[in-house]
């Protein structure tokens, strides 16, 4: 039985992934600032009150944690707030970078000591933050804190590499959640989880660092 840690697993891609793993017979542990009905209906290990913005808040889930060995670290915690040109609000942007990209790497530097050779480390990520395949414009905070956790991603994936450790870089797609506001064009979380888990399942040291699809496309930096 593996361990996967998933944050941001309260609602949406994150409480399903949790579905998804406890019932294929893996232990989900869920992070997340507070829980929902959904997730405590799991029947999971739950941690809550955890802000990946806080230093203080990560490296006391971590101390607590340190005697848990973990086989996969999604990094699923994200916020979306819509930042036009005619509209730009730089607080917004700074939030978005601070949760989107700055606390995905502060929580997972935090827990790479609960990793070992053979673990993955998940970073989910989203297709505007391909720079190649911008061509609507517009988002300016989610599409550059995107950017920069990808970067993250690339570079936790290089440095990580001789620990044995792979990493995986991942666009759910177009998933009905309330980021979305539920687009009726949108995959359910179902679908979406089902597809990121063949990825992480693939996932190896030879592949890591790739920018992925839950699709299995290969996706422009």
């Amino acid at each position: 039985m593996a361990t996967y840690l998933v944050t941001g697993a309260n609602r949406g891609i994150g409480l399903e992934y949790c579905r998804q793993i406890s019932a294929r017979g893996d232990k989900a542990i869920a992070v997340c600032r507070n829980s929902s009905p959904e997730l405590d209906g799991l029947g999971i290990q739950v941690e809550t009150g955890v802000d990946i913005t806080s230093e203080k808040s990560v490296n006391a889930l971590a101390k607590k944690l340190e005697n848990t060995a973990i086989d996969v670290l999604i990094n699923n915690a994200a916020i979306v707030e819509r930042v036009s040109l005619e509209n730009l609000d730089f607080d917004s942007i700074r939030r978005q970078f601070e949760i989107n990209a700055i606390g995905t790497l502060r929580f997972t530097q935090a827990l790479i000591p609960n990793l070992k050779p053979g673990s993955k480390i998940i970073i989910m990520t989203s297709r505007m933050g391909s720079i190649d395949d911008n061509t609507s414009g517009g988002s300016y905070g989610y599409r550059m804190s995107k950017v920069a956790v990808s970067m993250a991603g690339k570079s936790l994936a290089v440095d990580l590499k001789t620990e044995g450790i792979a990493v995986a870089i991942l666009h759910p797609g177009l998933v009905q959640t309330r980021m979305t506001n539920f687009n009726a064009n949108g995959i359910t979380p179902h679908t979406s989880v089902q597809g990121l888990l063949a990825r992480v399942d693939e996932l190896d040291i030879e592949t890591t660092g790739t920018f992925w699809h839950a699709n299995g496309e290969v996706l422009p930096w």
